[in-house]
C-alpha cells in the first residue's frame, strides 16, 4: 500500500491541503477543532488497506490550508461548498462522508444541503439538532451558560487569541486534545476558558509527545484565528439554514459519540441522542455510543476505525 501522499486542491475559490491514500470508493474525513487532517491518521491507512480511497482536508482555516481573512467566510455554506469542490476535483459523483466535532457539523450540512453527493455519513460527537425557529444558536448558549462557557468567549475576535497566546502551542494543544472533564466546558467567572483547561502531568496511553507537536508545530504556523471564526458565524449560519427549517437527514447515518464525552451526560444529549427526536429528524440512524472522550478517533482509534469499516461494508461495491 503506498504512503499517505499530500497536495493542495483548489475548491471553492481556495487551496485545501489534503492527505491522500488508497483506491476505491471515496471516503472524506473531516476534523474538528482544534485539529488537523493528522487526527484521522490511523483511520487513513486502516481503510485505505480495506479498499478505500481515503481523502483527508485541512479544513480552511486550519493547517496548510488556507485561511480566508473575515469571520464570514466560514460559514457552513463555505464548508459545504468546499467540500463538493473536493467531490468535483476527484470526479465523483458520491462520496462517503465522516464527521468529528466541526467536521460532523459539516457533513450533517451537507447531507442536508446536498443529499444526492453522500452515499452515507457517519459522525462522532456532535448530533443532529433541528434548527430552532426562535432563538439564534450561539445566542441561546451564551444566554444558557454564561460567559464562562467556551463558545461565548470564542465569539469576540481576538479575545481567545490573546488568551492562548499566554501560553506555547504544544501546552494549548494538550489543554485541548487530553480533556477528561464530563461536565459543560465553563470557566469560573473572571477567567478564559485556555486557563481553565488544566494541564495532564502524564499522557495518555493513546497519544505521544511527538504527536501533540505535530498539531503545535501546526498551529504555530496558522494560529488559531481561522479555526475560531467557526464560532463566531454561528448565528449568521442560523439565519444562512432557515430554508432547511425542520428538514430531514435522509441518507443512511451512523453517528458516534464517547460516554465521558462533554456535556453529554449533564446537559441532555443522552437523552437526546437516544431518545425519538434525534431519530425523527434522522430515520436512517445507527448509533453506537463509546467508552471514551470527546476526540474518539484518536483515544479509541481501533474501535472507531472498525465501527466505520462495518458501516461502509453494508454498501454493495460499484
Amino acid at each position: 500500500m503506498n504512503e499517505v501522499s499530500h497536495q493542495r486542491v483548489k475548491t471553492n475559490g481556495i487551496w485545501l491541503h489534503i492527505a491522500e491514500q488508497g483506491t476505491g470508493p471515496l471516503v472524506l474525513l473531516l476534523h474538528g477543532f482544534p485539529e488537523i487532517w493528522y487526527s484521522w491518521r490511523h483511520q487513513i491507512t486502516f481503510l485505505a488497506n480495506h479498499g478505500y480511497h481515503v481523502v483527508a482536508p485541512d479544513l480552511r482555516g486550519y493547517g496548510d490550508s488556507d485561511s480566508p481573512l473575515s469571520p464570514t467566510s466560514y460559514t457552513v455554506m463555505h464548508l459545504v461548498g468546499d467540500i463538493i469542490g473536493l467531490l468535483d476535483h476527484f470526479g465523483e459523483q458520491q462520496a462517503f462522508i465522516v464527521g468529528h466535532d466541526w467536521g460532523a457539523v459539516i457533513g450533517w450540512h451537507l447531507a442536508l444541503f446536498r443529499p444526492e453527493r453522500v452515499k452515507g455519513l457517519i459522525n462522532l460527537s456532535v448530533p443532529y439538532f433541528s434548527r430552532n425557529p426562535n432563538a439564534k444558536f450561539a445566542e441561546s448558549l451564551i444566554r444558557t451558560y454564561g460567559d464562562g462557557f467556551y463558545i461565548s468567549q470564542f465569539q469576540e475576535p481576538g479575545r481567545a487569541e490573546r488568551a492562548v497566546a499566554r501560553y506555547d502551542y504544544l501546552t494549548v494543544i494538550k489543554k485541548f486534545l487530553l480533556i477528561t472533564q464530563t461536565d459543560n466546558l465553563i470557566a469560573p467567572p473572571g477567567m478564559e476558558i485556555i486557563d481553565y483547561l488544566r494541564t495532564l502531568s502524564r499522557l495518555p496511553p493513546w497519544i505521544t509527545e511527538e504527536e501533540l507537536q505535530v498539531y503545535a508545530d501546526k498551529f504555530q504556523e496558522s494560529g488559531f484565528t481561522g479555526a475560531l471564526n467557526y464560532y463566531r458565524v454561528m448565528d449568521l449560519n442560523w439565519e444562512l439554514t432557515a430554508p432547511w427549517q425542520g428538514s430531514k437527514i435522509t441518507v443512511p447515518v451512523k453517528f458516534m459519540v464517547g460516554k465521558k464525552d462533554l456535556g453529554f451526560e449533564v446537559s441532555g444529549v443522552r437523552q437526546y441522542v437516544e431518545g425519538n427526536i434525534f431519530r425523527s429528524l434522522v430515520p436512517n440512524l445507527e448509533i453506537v455510543i463509546l467508552d471514551g472522550h470527546h476526540f474518539l478517533q484518536q483515544e479509541k482509534h481501533q474501535e472507531v476505525s472498525e465501527e466505520i469499516l462495518s458501516f461502509l461494508s453494508k454498501f454493495p461495491a460499484e
